[in-house]
């Protein structure tokens, strides 16, 4: 086991100064709601194990305090003041809609979510500022600790942190209360498949905390923030640090480790802002990877990094990271069409769309094995990608794609409604008009996605629009995201309503396969095909009236079906010039069952073995070069 996983999981298991010892442990007073399929890891749920494991694999300390388990809750008109008394408890971070939050209530767009918990500090802590972070809370967090205002954020799916330390009090029990207001459908906001009346491919809504809170001592002058970025063809890696001092000079060390040992390291002297205290410091050190292993599907080599802080000749914080060693581009074959490239070599990318919701925590899998699971199936099936759609996962899932060899595409949340587009293709050129208040919040809630999953070298795309849903300012949004972070490829409008930008044209068809036109200035891929339906009883989400693009009667039936599609992708690989597909979907999501596993993950619906050989002859594993 290396550094890396030794380190988080040895906090996982302690859960240091505190942890769950503070919170309410009387697990009498909750229960999953019945009524729906659970997953087999529910049974591994209870207050005192909420995700109990590490929620920021990608930048790590060893003190922190978990703050997940029961929490009061209250349901309000939603400009009400905050309420005297609450209407029960809830298991956090499972959205108050789930049935493992103890719950499963509805929250409309004219009702305000509370949360309160008390909890108690470390002596430990004494002296040090105290940061209180949230994975994601949807949509409107306003957070208060003892009784005062410390911030408001507003994003569905991206991590925030407020400095606490000034409204703590010396000593004793501490209470945090955050009030969440959630418009679902009726407001402009990216929220993906949630919609206020499920049916179809769209489902239930996820209110408040989704993601797990947590607290974290630091000094006064810390590392806030790392962006990593690998350069496979000068076999380097560059590390920004951002933080805070108290001024004047600092320093900031970069180690790089393999197996433990540290293999190449830089020290980069910094003077920091004195305009206000306190000040900001950023620097970026360049480390020359010497033998550098690439990191892949086949292969996913992962590094260790150290990165210190260094005030007046003395170590003042030191937080734990990773990195892999890959690059994706695009490059002409023979017949001269673009072709997505891994580390400089031609590669298929194939895997299933997967939405990430769960019967029983719906937004929040109910547990990290959970997460693994997904991921670890995909591989079983032969595929080396994952379309990660209109949903951004906590940063345990990208941890676990990154360590276990897993290409994404990352799509943005779609948000606000569809823009009007006609015709068979869907290819158009029309977009819709948002308003200023939609516009600023997709572009900061875009920008939040990247910052956020930005150093996991599993993501290899991001994917702005999905179907022309929210679909606005196309070519500039494209032009942004990739001048923004040019280490990966945009696919600017997955399904529908292409402009001439962005690196990928992206086709869907039901159940296809299919390729889409051919064109010189883009990669062309198959974002979507399949939806193989096959509602098995038991394991359903309710026992009638499910739903699928195309439905079937029995395991052999879709086994069947599935080969048939991907015989057909071949010559569109090797004749139309098509760099990828994505089959629909990961698992059955609520009544749509077109998954390659039942909604609970009980039961896989193809066979393992025909499926895994078929896709694995889509992108067989390249000739390593001398």
């Amino acid at each position: 086991m290396k550094h890396r996983d030794i380190l988080i999981s040895a906090l996982a298991a302690t859960l240091t100064t505190g942890g769950l010892l503070s919170a309410p442990l009387n697990a009498a007073v909750w229960k999953p709601v019945e009524g729906n399929v659970m997953t087999r890891w529910a049974r591994d749920v209870s207050p005192e194990q909420a995700h109990p494991d590490y929620p920021r694999p990608q930048m790590v300390r060893g003190d922190w305090q978990n703050l997940n388990g029961l929490w009061d809750y209250a349901v309000t008109a939603t400009n009400a003041p905050a309420p005297a008394a609450m209407d029960g408890k809830i298991l956090v971070p499972f959205p108050i809609e789930s049935a493992l939050s103890g719950v499963k209530r509805r929250v409309g767009a004219d009702q305000r979510l509370w949360y309160r918990r008390s909890f108690t500090l470390s002596r430990s802590w004494k002296g040090k500022r105290v940061l209180l972070h949230f994975g994601a809370v949807d949509w409107e967090a306003i957070v208060s600790v003892n009784g005062k205002e410390v911030g408001t954020h507003r994003g569905g799916y991206d991590a925030f942190t407020f400095d606490v330390t000034d409204s703590l009090k010396p000593r004793g029990e501490q209470e945090i209360s955050v009030s969440v207001w959630d418009p679902h459908d009726q407001g402009p906001q990216p929220r993906g498949k949630q919609v206020k009346t499920p049916g179809g491919i769209w489902y239930t809504p996820t209110s408040g905390i989704w993601q797990t809170a947590w607290l974290e001592p630091v000094p006064a002058s810390h590392i806030e923030d790392l962006k990593i970025t690998p350069d496979f063809d000068e076999s380097a890696v560059s590390v920004t640090a951002r933080g805070v001092g108290s001024g004047g000079r600092v320093a900031y060390r970069v180690e790089a480790l393999s197996s433990g040992v540290v293999i190449q390291q830089g020290v980069l002297d910094v003077a920091s802002s004195t305009k206000s205290i306190p000040a900001q410091i950023t620097g970026t050190v360049k480390l020359r990877i010497p033998g550098a292993k690439p990191w892949s599907p086949d292969s996913p080599h992962l590094y260790d990094l150290r990165v210190s802080l260094i005030e007046h000749g003395k170590t003042v914080d030191t937080v734990a990271s990773y990195f892999g060693m890959r690059k994706i581009s695009l490059a002409r074959d023979a017949n001269g069409a673009l072709r997505m490239q891994l580390n400089n070599q031609a590669l298929f990318q194939c895997g299933p769309l997967d939405q990430g919701f769960w019967p029983d925590g719906l937004y929040t899998a109910p547990t990290d094995s959970a997460l693994r699971y997904d991921i670890e199936m995909t591989r079983r099936l032969g595929f080396n990608l994952i379309r990660k759609h209109v949903k951004v996962e906590p940063e345990r899932w990208y941890y676990w794609c990154d360590k276990l060899g897993m290409l994404v595409w990352q799509d943005m949340p779609s948000g606000d409604r569809s823009a009007e587009w006609h015709g068979p293709s869907g290819v158009d050129g029309r977009e819709m008009t948002r308003s200023a208040e939609s516009s600023a919040i997709y572009q900061r809630e875009l920008k939040a996605l990247i910052d956020g999953r930005y150093n996991h070298p599993c993501i290899v795309t991001w994917v702005p629009f999905n179907e022309g849903w929210g679909q606005f300012d196309t070519v500039r949004t494209l032009q942004w995201v990739a001048k923004y972070d040019p280490s990966r490829l945009v696919d600017g409008a997955s399904g529908g309503n292409h402009f001439a930008a962005g690196h990928i044209l992206d086709h869907h068809q039901y159940p296809g396969p299919g390729a889409p036109e051919r064109v010189t200035d883009r990669a062309m891929v198959l974002g979507e095909f399949g939806g193989l339906g096959l509602p098995l009883p038991g394991h359903t989400w309710q026992e009638q009236k499910n739903w699928g693009y195309r439905n079937f009667k029995s395991q052999e039936e879709v086994t069947t079906a599935y080969l048939d599609l991907i015989e057909k992708l071949q010559p569109m690989i090797q004749e139309k010039g098509l760099s990828a597909a994505i089959y629909t979907q990961t698992t059955d999501v609520e009544v749509e069952v077109n998954g390659l596993m039942t909604y609970d993950r009980e039961v896989l619906k193809v066979d393992e073995k025909r499926v895994s050989e078929a896709n694995r002859r889509l992108h067989p594993q390249p000739v390593a070069r001398p």
